[in-house]
């Protein structure tokens, strides 16, 4: 529940020895230029329109499987494209193992989907290989992986095709375990081409009297949906059946399926733009309630409703539970809700360190890392403004914003490191979509940054050398074939964390789907002890670090491999 700030308290978390030292800030490289990406996203000057500001999200999805992630950009037209039927095109690009990348998109087919916003994957056929979900201005596209680099429209076979409103994020999930991820599409905007609402002719198309483009305030809401996957190639819209229709029609922006209430089946997190929040808790039968009031997450600690945009989870105190992060608009704050069990959770932003400095800022992508495989999760969330003419206002904001990043301070608190780890992450910039993942199998994460204007930024986190790893590639048996919100929870000595496989979150985007854990000095992890989709526990002992484990359900470790090494990387 909601405490007052005064009465909130930073719980430190369980330890069976003195806690280690939180390490000097972990420096982020700035790699873009080495990596031979050339992508461009699609930006007016002016954004006289919300639905030229909210596009961005990136994916990293290992769509050829041969154990590297590839990356996905989305792009999106301007209004003035737009009615001339125009698209932006988006683009696929290879990893070459090497360091670099390849533009793949004409040949996989994927450059062209719609007005793209953001973008996730899941394997909606169960024949292991990664589908392509991509969410649009008019609905959604769903491309089926055909397993040899290229990929099929199956939209229209799928069922999805009559969903013509502004999609957002989206998210895939086995709700009712019958091993088929179906899919929960969160939706935006009720904006229509033919009847655009005029810039700056009301108050909530200004910022500061300063005249802007209108809403989401003053324009009407859509529902979301939720598809019951059949199995057989074909979704159907359960939403209205299963209490996630969102009636009243609250501005969705990003969703995820994930455990956050402990065993059962997964649970489901809405993040609404200037809305309360949604938590929906799943009953395992195909119907859910809301309980995010109850649960503390809603509204922030003073009953108040903010602009959320980005979600991140996970178990920064190492308690067992994930906790929630939720980028917000300027003057506002990004809001950390500490995971307290049982459902019920304490907007802990000021007290662990989160909140000040991003009060100034419009935050976006986000995420929990583990910045220097230390084994305690980081918090990073990237910037960028809304309206271009916000300069104008008095007020000391600007359109082009700096990146945040926070050091975990081992005792439930963060410390703000943003301009103790490389000037790349002082460069302002319009951001928007984030996803993290080791493009390169070498232990180090790399933070992929999509921006509203010009070029995606690709941050290297130039880890402890000392500091140990492992990496976990799990693989569901008869159904679920990518594991999705299967749990992991890894012992290392005195350390213990855990983990899920989950498809979106962020802002619009999709991270590696392999499970990262930093060991600290520990070289194994003693004991990894993984719950599965289908409710099967298993339990492998003595994996060494630094080295990449595929663990199939039911057969333990099917393979593994040591680190690559990255020449092109080095300094």
């Amino acid at each position: 529940m909601c405490l007052s700030q005064s009465a909130q308290a930073v719980k430190a978390p369980p330890t069976s020895g003195p806690a280690p030292q939180p390490s000097a800030a972990t420096q982020l490289v700035d790699i873009t230029a080495r990596t031979g990406i050339h992508f461009d996203h699609m930006s007016t000057p002016d954004a006289r329109y919300i639905v030229e500001s909210m596009s961005g999200g990136v994916a990293l999805i290992d769509y050829d499987q041969d154990g590297y992630p590839d990356m996905y950009f989305t792009n999106a037209a301007s209004v003035e494209m737009g009615l001339a039927g125009k698209k932006a095109k988006s683009a696929l690009y290879r990893n070459n193992h090497d360091g670099t990348f390849t533009d793949v998109t004409d040949k996989a087919g994927v450059g062209y989907p719609c007005w793209a916003m953001g973008s996730t994957i899941g394997d909606y056929n169960n024949d292991g290989r990664p589908d392509l979900l991509v969410t649009c201005f008019g609905g959604v596209v769903l491309y089926r992986n055909n397993g040899n680099g290229t990929f099929t429209d199956v939209t229209k076979q799928a069922g999805l095709s009559g969903d013509n409103s502004w999609a957002t994020g989206a998210s895939f999930g086995d709700y009712d375990g019958d091993g088929w991820p179906d899919l929960f599409v969160a939706h935006y905007v009720d904006f229509h081409l033919n009847d655009l609402p005029t810039f700056g002719s009301k108050k909530t198309c200004q910022y500061h009297d300063v005249p802007v483009q209108c809403g989401p305030r003053g324009l009407k809401g859509t529902s979301d949906n939720l598809y019951h996957n059949h199995g057989d190639g074909r979704f159907e819209g359960v939403s209205k059946q299963a209490g996630v229709d969102d009636a009243r029609g609250f501005f969705g922006l990003t969703a995820v399926w994930a455990h956050l209430g402990g065993d059962g089946p997964p649970n489901l997190f809405v993040a609404n733009d200037g809305e309360p929040n949604f938590l929906y808790m799943n009953d395992g039968h195909g119907h859910f309630t809301d309980v995010a009031y109850p649960s503390g997450v809603a509204v922030n600690q003073d009953g108040t409703e903010q602009a959320n945009m980005g979600v991140a989870l996970g178990d920064y105190m190492h308690t067992g539970r994930f906790s929630i992060a939720i980028s917000h608009f300027s003057e506002e704050y990004a809001t950390l809700y500490r995971n307290d069990g049982g459902m019920n959770f304490t907007d802990v932003s000021y007290p662990s360190g989160i909140a000040r400095a991003t009060t100034p800022y419009v935050g976006w992508g986000d995420a929990f890392i583990d910045l220097n495989n230390s084994g305690w999760l980081d918090f990073i969330l990237v910037n960028g403004h809304v309206y271009p003419q916000v300069g104008a206002s008095g007020t000391g904001t600007v359109y082009r914003e700096p990146k945040l990043v926070y050091s975990n301070q081992h005792d439930g608190t963060f410390r703000d490191v943003s301009r103790l780890s490389g000037p790349a992450v002082l460069i302002p910039q319009v951001s928007r979509g984030l996803a993290v993942g080791d493009l390169f199998n070498d232990g180090h994460l790399e933070i992929v940054i999509e921006n509203l204007e010009g070029s995606p930024m690709i941050l290297r986190a130039e880890a402890d050398a000392q500091n140990h790893w492992i990496s976990l590639d799990l693989r569901g048996a008869k159904g679920n074939l990518l594991a999705l919100n299967a749990r992991v929870r890894v012992t290392a000595a005195d350390l213990i964390q855990g983990d899920e496989v989950r498809s979106g979150g962020s802002y619009l985007s999709q991270n590696d789907m392999r499970l990262h854990f930093g060991l600290g000095n520990h070289s194994r992890a003693d004991k990894v002890e993984v719950t599965w989709s289908s409710g099967a526990k298993e339990t492998l002992a003595n994996l060494a670090a630094d080295r990449f484990y595929v663990v199939q359900e039911g057969k333990g470790v099917i393979s593994t491999h040591p680190a690559a090494t990255s020449p092109a990387l080095a300094h």
